[in-house]
């Protein structure tokens, strides 16, 4: 996951692998085709139209989609199609989409204001205020949302400044029997036949500016969008995504990938196995529960499907050994190179005595931190911690607290009721007190404890139903503690705050012990991944930095695989394998019109000669993980051949050890989308928008 500064160095790799464009065209971020890809927040889409029009996946949309649903009018399954601009949906007062504008490096500034302070926690507050001082600086014209991003571990730091558009309507989304066909059965599976693709537009104010939702705005005019690739997609061809991945751990510690593997993914899988089929039950008997927790439901499933694929991979590709042994290389290399090598050696025991310190205390923070930040419980916590960060000075606020996040947390305590149910929250609350009151003596909360008044089920039984009289599941009520003081909440009768008030304490004693923590890392792991890095390029090895939710390329073939169990996979799934794997019944209840059409054969001009049918969707060997979800996928002129959705079965382990062979990406055709928008769930309006007519 290349950063795109490199792109110039591994420009013959790039022109080996098929690219026709120069690697310097890709390294210019704001321009064609570069300056069309976008940020979500979490996932990535791109400009496909001069008038603000985006394309990302279903499952990124699917926020939006379930907002906007009901029981009685349920987007998520019979789909969403606004035939005019006036009938576009907002996405909601916190969907937001970021244009990058710039890159600035600041390693000098920020590096300078670690080095001074004084002492651990100082190295944390140093970063943080440095921090804020630059996202202020540079979000003080307005319109732009700054991020400051650390590479290497904190050798390097960019500050990125993005256009931010707060006026996100959703403008099409196909059936769920379509754009989640084969839901979590066929989730991280190949061969795939799933649509998963929607589109959203920007709108800005009529002076071209970003602005929050408003009937009287007007579509964004990016300077650049992708065109659709005029070239048929075949096996072998160049691709490459552009996109925001979240995170990968490749460089980190052999004694970190342990833990994770040991206790990380197998208890958090193992909660949220729990809390999935804790809602499913409570959603058969309300459908509202069921409507209202479907986007929730949906990230833990996937989440707990991915740890259970990595975890399975570490243990086939024995991913702990190879960990252990690159570590070793990169010690024994250091210690030969005896004074010169002490500095990184001793780097390296100071982040292993950090993840000792933090281990001693994983199943506290777990289970404190879930109830502390459910439901009704959570939002008290907020809002308190608010009225207390309020009273500070903007640039001494604790980030997610300053003046630039009010209205997204406004946004938030709006729409709280469309994802939450006072039933369901009570048995959420039950849940995580269940597991707090089950920990060991010596992991226990006092302030908790003391609160609770007891250890049992009558204990837990008593406060789940206190915190039922809580008001703040009322929009209304939310409002008024979103303006109040300090002093308001530490005198309040509401039940979630007077638990929120008697919990801060803790909570920020624990969070102070987190930031030493860190500041322990600040000074340790820049200098032992330096090390990591002068190793690999003493072995000729090109270094790339892990993921980090800044903008990266990645960039291989369409190209199959075999399987583990020695079967040989197609590159493309075809569109008659969609019937054929159609029961009628969720995950594989595609839509009847798209049947039909498959019965009658009716390609729209789009099969591709060689499959003698329409590809749905499409394999490549690219390096990809969870923010790239609707990333573009580009062919060697730059041009839209389709969007990266998943990754294989076999491939979720890279996010710590990189496995080429078996690494592949999922995408959908952009074939098989415009085929959807012709036949299946007819848009003409945007094929025309798109510049595709059907023949």
């Amino acid at each position: 996951m290349w950063v795109p500064q490199q792109l110039p160095e591994i420009a013959g790799p790039l022109k080996k692998a098929g690219l026709k464009l120069d690697a310097k065209q890709l390294a210019n971020l704001t321009g064609d085709p570069m300056g069309a890809v976008v940020s979500l927040g979490g996932c990535t889409a791109s400009f496909v139209s001069p008038e603000g029009l985006v394309v990302t996946n279903h499952h990124c949309a699917y926020g939006a989609i379930q907002l906007n649903s009901t029981p009685e009018k349920n987007l998520m399954h019979d789909g969403f199609n606004a035939a005019t601009r006036v009938e576009e949906l907002s996405a909601g007062p916190n969907a937001r989409i970021y244009a990058l504008d710039t890159i600035q490096d600041v390693t000098p500034t920020v590096k300078a204001a670690i080095d001074a302070a004084p002492d651990a926690l100082g190295r944390t507050r140093a970063l943080e205020a440095t921090d804020k001082k630059l996202v202020a600086q540079c979000e003080a014209e307005g319109g732009y949302r700054c991020r400051l991003y650390s590479f290497f571990g904190g050798n390097t730091y960019r500050l990125f400044r993005n256009i931010e558009i707060k006026d996100v309507r959703l403008v099409y989304a196909p059936p769920g029997g379509i754009g989640n066909y084969g839901g979590e059965v066929d989730n991280w599976m190949w061969p795939r036949h799933t649509g998963d693709f929607s589109f959203y537009r920007a709108y800005v104010g009529k002076d071209g500016k970003p602005a929050a939702y408003s009937a009287d705005n007007v579509p964004f005019k990016p300077k650049h969008w992708l065109k659709i690739a005029d070239k048929p997609l075949g096996a072998g061809d160049f691709v490459m995504v552009a996109g925001y991945p979240g995170q990968t751990n490749r460089y980190a510690l052999a004694d970190d990938f342990d833990n994770t593997a040991a206790w990380t993914y197998p208890t958090i899988g193992g909660h949220f196995k729990k809390l999935v089929a804790l809602v499913e039950a409570e959603g058969k008997k309300n459908p509202e529960i069921a409507v209202k927790y479907a986007s929730t439901v949906r990230s833990w499933g996937n989440v707990l499907k991915n740890y259970d694929g990595q975890l399975e991979g570490f243990k086939r590709t024995n991913a702990a050994a190879t960990k252990h042994s690159q570590e070793t290389a990169v010690l024994d290399w250091l210690r030969k190179q005896g004074d010169k090598g002490k500095p990184a050696l001793e780097a390296h025991d100071e982040l292993v005595a950090v993840g000792e310190q933090a281990k001693a205390t994983r199943e506290r923070d777990l289970v404190f931190g879930q109830f502390s930040n459910t439901g009704v419980v959570g939002t008290a916590t907020m809002l308190y911690r608010l009225s207390m960060e309020r009273a500070k000075p903007d640039a001494e606020r604790e980030s997610g607290y300053q003046q630039r996040d009010l209205a997204s947390i406004e946004g938030g305590l709006k729409q709280m009721e469309r994802r939450y149910h006072p039933a369901m929250d009570r048995e959420l609350q039950r849940y995580w007190l269940e597991q707090y009151v089950a920990l060991p003596e010596a992991q226990r909360v006092g302030a908790l404890d003391k609160w609770l008044g007891g250890s049992g089920e009558k204990a837990v039984g008593k406060a789940v139903t206190k915190l039922g009289k809580s008001r703040l599941g009322n929009a209304s009520e939310r409002m008024k503690w979103f303006a109040a003081d300090r002093k308001a909440f530490e005198s309040s009768k509401d039940p979630a705050i007077q638990l929120a008030v008697a919990m801060m304490p803790t909570l920020l004693k624990q969070e102070e012990e987190r930031k030493t923590r860190a500041g322990e890392t600040l000074a340790a792991r820049p200098v032992y991944l330096q090390a990591v890095a002068d190793y690999k390029k003493s072995k000729g090895e090109f270094v790339y930095p892990d993921a980090n939710s800044s903008l990266r390329i990645t960039f291989g073939n369409v190209v199959a695989y075999t399987k583990i169990d020695g079967s040989k996979q197609q590159p493309f799934t075809k569109l008659e394998e969609v019937a054929a794997k159609a029961t009628g019944k969720e995950p594989f209840d595609a839509p009847k019109p798209l049947l039909d059409a498959i019965a009658a054969k009716r390609y729209g001009g789009l099969a591709d000669k060689r499959l003698g049918t329409v590809p749905v969707n499409f394999l490549s060997d690219l390096d990809i993980t969870g923010g790239n979800s609707g990333s573009p996928v580009l062919d060697a002129r730059g041009k839209l051949v389709g969007l990266a959705f998943d990754g294989n079965w076999e491939s979720v382990s890279s996010n710590w050890v990189f496995d080429p062979v078996m690494t592949r990406m999922i995408s959908v055709d952009q074939r098989y989308m415009r085929w959807i928008m012709q036949e299946a769930y007819p848009a003409p309006q945007l094929l025309q928008e798109l510049n595709v007519v059907a023949k």
